[in-house]
């Protein structure tokens, strides 16, 4: 589980992860999905920062959007999840820092694999969702409209799934969703002492800089309850941002950096 973030997939060398230590117990972690699937430079099928203040005991997420047009040092504009298939979490963590000024301090990767076996870890029983419309498309797989119970690999593509008028948009609100459910599945373990079997069971599949005595100490607030309501923010604001092409690119949203950069300080600040 414990890594530097110096590996590519394909064993080539990324830059070693330099995030800062944490400052007055507040701590911003990484979490990223890898669609990897065997390519020499994947990039990020997910992007989100996890905020948590050990003192107020306040969790926060927020949602990075793929496709946002911005500044990754040594490449130019590029879409955002081109960072991490140019030079992994520590490219990715420059970019965040470059074009928002927030510091990153650990990073989590999972790929689709690992995600499958981490929610049948946490969510042996499956976790209940409702799927607006049938899904198919781009999954390998098709759900159908509904309320019901989905499993490890039937969750990665309630997830994933973006071939509808909400695209990427869907998608993400999807994601921050089966993010707060394993939270409160993990919550529900209501005893400490399972924690450290459940991170055992988790750790071939999961990518980290952070190291297991604070793993265990986050995992224990979730647990014992002392952790509070999870708030949530995506990127780009709504209204914030133009659909636009650019040639090399590819379709991006071109956003109002000062009026997202704005908002994240002031949602990851709010005490």
């Amino acid at each position: 589980m414990a890594s530097d973030g110096k590996f590519a997939d394909d064993g080539t060398t990324f830059e070693q992860f330099q995030g800062s230590l944490p400052n007055n117990g507040e701590v911003n972690m990484l979490l990223l999905g890898s669609d990897s699937r065997g390519e020499k430079h994947s990039r990020t099928d997910s992007i989100l920062i996890a905020h948590y203040d050990s003192k107020s005991k306040h969790p926060k997420i927020v949602s990075l959007m793929r496709d946002m047009y911005v500044d990754i040092p040594g490449h130019g504009k590029q879409k955002l999840n081109a960072a991490y298939a140019f030079g992994g979490p520590e490219l990715l963590r420059k970019t965040i820092k470059q074009n928002f000024d927030i510091d990153i301090n650990y990073y989590a990767v999972v790929d689709f694999e690992g995600f499958s076996k981490i929610v049948d870890t946490i969510a042996p029983d499956g976790i209940e969702v409702t799927v607006p419309h049938d899904m198919s498309s781009g999954i390998g797989m098709t759900l159908h409209k509904g309320t019901q119970v989905l499993h490890g690999e039937q969750l990665l593509g309630y997830v994933r799934f973006r071939h509808d008028n909400m695209s990427d948009f869907g998608r993400v609100q999807r994601q921050q969703e089966v993010v707060l459910k394993l939270k409160d599945e993990v919550a529900s373990l209501n005893s400490v002492f399972k924690i450290p079997k459940l991170l055992g069971v988790m750790d071939p599949y999961i990518d980290t800089n952070l190291d297991t005595k604070s793993m265990m100490l986050l995992a224990k607030d979730v647990v014992t309850g002392n952790m509070k309501d999870v708030q949530s923010l995506r990127l780009p604001l709504d209204g914030s941002f133009e659909n636009k092409t650019y040639s090399g690119v590819g379709m991006v949203l071109d956003i109002d950096l000062d009026k997202n950069k704005e908002a994240l300080q002031e949602f990851l600040n709010d005490k």
